[in-house]
């Protein structure tokens, strides 16, 4: 019998990371970093597989929204967490870093290697556009805070940080509600754009039952919520030891592991050449954390009382702006090749050599710190 390869094989990270945060004598906050963020991975795969048996019981309009919802909960855990702690800048790079690296990481991933199996590839050109288009207006709301902060600071009023957290709650309550609106169009006005999404709900749904799946739902949901505290509890001295900053772990490292077990399954979609899923998956993954994940996380921070503002540093706003751009024009045609994908993956990886390089920000106000 052969074995294939699976995320799952990463759950004995688990165990491993339990041991390391509560054995006596072991610890080691950089080992434990690593594992829990290898751990994370498998869990979150579990969530979401859980999520989707559990669409499928409920029927395709709850089904759909039940998927929107809990499609990002990982991401959603990790930045909770991270907020609840102070680490402001992580949860706002990690809103940028998951954007861009579904557009650029995944997307480029399953175009390279579904190019690498199918010569061409298709997808429907004008459900991609709709989402794309939501994501660009997205993009543009995450950009006011930054160019009012930088106007305000040029006048001679100035700003304050509360008129910057009042600009930003109110971006948010609009996000959030063209979110419901783009839930009503894709789920209920518009379905025929979205066709696609059902297959993957029957492959990956049918054979649990509904107890089966909220139950798996309830324990990988306290795991990834115990695992993302020894995550973000470990995340001073990691960055002491590797001398990266707050925004790099953020952008890069914490958005990967939140969206991982998502990403391997729009590259396992497009090896099968299910394009219309892959480029489903990967564009409306950014869409859910530029339109739900970015303002749910600014609700929890007044909630927790260290209010959040949306205002990002001039790179992650230009990372944020290249991205939508490129997948403007990759999405324009409805078909990919290849070297679309290695030239999705070059951007990412010039992007990801910035962040490494970037210094720590120094601001008058650092939203809770």
């Amino acid at each position: 019998m052969k074995l294939k390869p699976s995320l799952d094989w990463l759950l004995v990270f688990v165990p491993v990371a339990l041991v390391l945060r509560f054995w006596p004598g072991l610890s080691n906050p950089t080992a434990l970093f690593i594992c829990s963020a290898l751990a994370i991975i498998p869990v979150a795969g579990w969530i979401g597989r859980a999520t989707e048996a559990c669409a499928f019981r409920v029927g395709e309009g709850l089904g759909g929204l039940l998927n929107a919802t809990f499609g990002n909960a990982a991401e959603l855990i990790i930045a909770g967490i991270a907020l609840y702690k102070g680490h402001i800048s992580v949860v706002k790079a990690s809103i940028t870093g998951s954007i861009i690296g579904n557009i650029l990481l995944v997307l480029g991933l399953s175009i390279l290697l579904g190019g690498a199996k199918h010569k061409e590839q298709r997808f429907n050109k004008t459900g991609a556009r709709t989402t794309v288009i939501s994501l660009s207006l997205a993009a543009i709301a995450l950009i006011i805070p930054t160019v009012f902060h930088l106007s305000a600071d040029a006048s001679p009023a100035g700003w304050s940080p509360a008129v910057e957290r009042q600009l930003s709650l109110g971006i948010a309550v609009v996000l959030f509600l063209t979110y419901i609106c783009m839930l009503a169009f894709a789920l209920k006005t518009h379905r025929h754009f979205f066709v696609g999404a059902e297959g993957a709900l029957e492959e990956k749904g049918d054979h649990w039952s509904r107890g089966k799946a909220i139950a798996i739902l309830v324990i990988a949901t306290a795991v990834v919520a115990v695992l993302s505290e020894f995550l973000v509890g470990t995340i001073e001295s990691v960055r002491t030891s590797f001398g990266v900053t707050e925004v790099f772990v953020g952008v890069i490292i914490v958005a990967i592991v939140g969206n991982a077990a998502e990403h391997s399954t729009a590259v396992v979609m497009a090896m099968k050449n299910k394009m219309d899923l892959s480029v489903g998956i990967a564009i409306g993954s950014s869409l859910q954390i530029a339109l739900f994940v970015a303002p749910v996380l600014v609700f929890l921070s007044y909630f927790f009382g260290r209010p959040m503002d949306l205002e990002f540093s001039l790179p992650e706003i230009f990372a944020v702006v290249v991205s939508v751009h490129i997948l403007f024009q990759i999405s324009g045609d409805g078909e990919t090749n290849w070297i679309e994908g290695v030239q999705l993956l070059s951007v990412y990886l010039i992007l990801g050599i910035l962040f490494f390089f970037l210094p720590e920000a120094r601001s008058a106000y650092d939203g809770g710190h």
